[in-house]
Formats: structure tokens, C-alpha cells, sequence
């Protein structure tokens, strides 16, 4: 899928932000989800500017359909376990942390268990 066909088929539908990160990362997760045929865009929030005390990076959000959301996850998780895999890192084979009940957010890789379904720290939508 092309950014313009992703724009096209989202012209008319409602869609909520997915995951928050820099431009060069959410380009990378952008093109991520284009590449697996799921239709989303990118929106930039509001800049803490000097005005608001100290100014920060820009973020971006992927915006996708509320239907989406579990695909992006799958997507995001599978790339996540294919990074790790790659690398031979957290595997019992390399003698890494075991499976636990609480695995890091493979958005952010934040730890922790999640607060409503969603990652505490970048608030990807996980359940």
C-alpha cells in the first residue's frame, strides 16, 4: 500500500492515534504498516514550546482505524520478535531473562505490566 492509497482509503473514516514517537521512528513503523496493508497516517501533536516551559522534539502519531489497532500490534510485535531474534538477545539459548508474564512494550520497550490494556509509557494499545 502507497501513502496515497493509505490517504485515500482513510479521506472519510475515523482514526485514533496508535503509537507516538520522532519522526524518524514513526516513519519507520509508518512505512511498516504500509508495507503489511494497513491503512494509516501521521499527525503532529502540539509542540511544548518555549512558551511552555522547556521545548522538546517533536512527536508524531500513526493514526490508524479503531479496527486497525490489534493488526499494528501484531505488526509491531512480530517486528519486535524478529529484531530479537536477529540479534539472538532475551532467548534461553544466550542464557537472556526467561518468558515472564509482563514482557516490555515492543513499542517503547517499557517495562512492566499495562495499565488498561496499554503501554504506561507510550500508551500502545496492547489488549
Amino acid at each position: 500500500m502507497t501513502k496515497d492509497e493509505a490517504l485515500q482509503e482513510l479521506a472519510d473514516a475515523e482514526v485514533v492515534p496508535c503509537v507516538s514517537a520522532g519522526i524518524a521512528d514513526i516513519k519507520e513503523v509508518l512505512e511498516a504498516c504500509l508495507a503489511a496493508n494497513i491503512p494509516a497516517v501521521l499527525d503532529r501533536q502540539e509542540s511544548c514550546g518555549p512558551g511552555q516551559g522547556h521545548p522538546c522534539a517533536p512527536r508524531i502519531d500513526l493514526c490508524v482505524r479503531p479496527d486497525d489497532l490489534p493488526k499494528v500490534m501484531a505488526m509491531m510485535h512480530a517486528r519486535w520478535q524478529n529484531l530479537l531474534e536477529q540479534e539472538g538477545t532475551l532467548t534461553p539459548d544466550t542464557g537472556g531473562p526467561a518468558e515472564c508474564d509482563d514482557p516490555p512494550c515492543p513499542a517503547c520497550g517499557a517495562p512492566g505490566p499495562l495499565a488498561s490494556g496499554a503501554c504506561k509509557e507510550c500508551g500502545l494499545q496492547l489488549e
